[in-house]
């Protein structure tokens, strides 16, 4: 049975780093991404790992924030059925200090139905997303780090040529780790080695 090869991953030239599964290939390889983001997919899976730096909306509480960046995205995916399954209270991030001021974050799981690329609602999946959002207030940015991990695969989704129409299979059925403790490492793994990036 196959296992994941854990590695931490330079992002955003080397000013970052998070560590995830080797098996999550650079997307930017196959097709442009925006100089904002770093996307990772395992396509084997249909599974995806986003960093996303944003603009700091110092509008959206620190209470709730990966909560309403979850609800973005879905709005932002013209996703139905967005449903938040957790989330975390506000925890202070002492790894990510900056000028004795520590990032704050927060994480959402929700479930929602999107379709793939430019496909329409009838090719929708199920999919459970982890959101975390990591707030760097004093260089004025939005970290969110997003996981995508299909639950149902539709027949007319293009993902359905690569993993099959149906249920997902199980990570642990796979011989991979299961998409949460992805999640979980590459957040309390997220590194900030050059500030100046900000």
């Amino acid at each position: 049975m196959p296992e994941d090869i854990i590695e931490e991953n330079p992002l955003f030239g080397g000013s970052i780093s998070s560590t995830f599964p080797r098996r999550f290939q650079d997307i930017s390889n196959i097709r442009e991404v925006p100089d904002h983001q770093e996307v990772f997919a395992d396509p084997s899976r249909d599974e995806s790992l986003i960093f996303e730096l944003l603009e700091y909306k110092p509008d959206v509480a620190d209470n709730g924030s990966a909560t309403w960046f979850l609800q973005d995205l879905a709005r932002e995916q013209d996703a139905e059925g967005c449903v938040v399954i957790e989330q975390s209270g506000v925890l202070e991030a002492p790894g990510l200090m900056y000028r004795n001021t520590p990032a704050v974050a927060s994480t959402a799981v929700g479930q929602m139905t999107i379709s793939k690329g430019r496909q329409g609602r009838e090719a929708q999946n199920l999919v459970k997303v982890y959101l975390a959002n990591l707030r760097l207030k004093e260089v004025e940015t939005d970290v969110l780090i997003t996981a995508y991990e299909p639950i149902v695969i539709n027949p007319l989704s293009e993902s359905a040529d690569t993993v099959g129409a149906g249920a997902a299979v199980p990570a642990a059925q796979a011989g991979c780790n299961p998409m949460d403790d992805v999640f979980k490492l590459a957040v309390t793994s997220f590194k900030v080695h050059e500030w100046s990036l900000f």
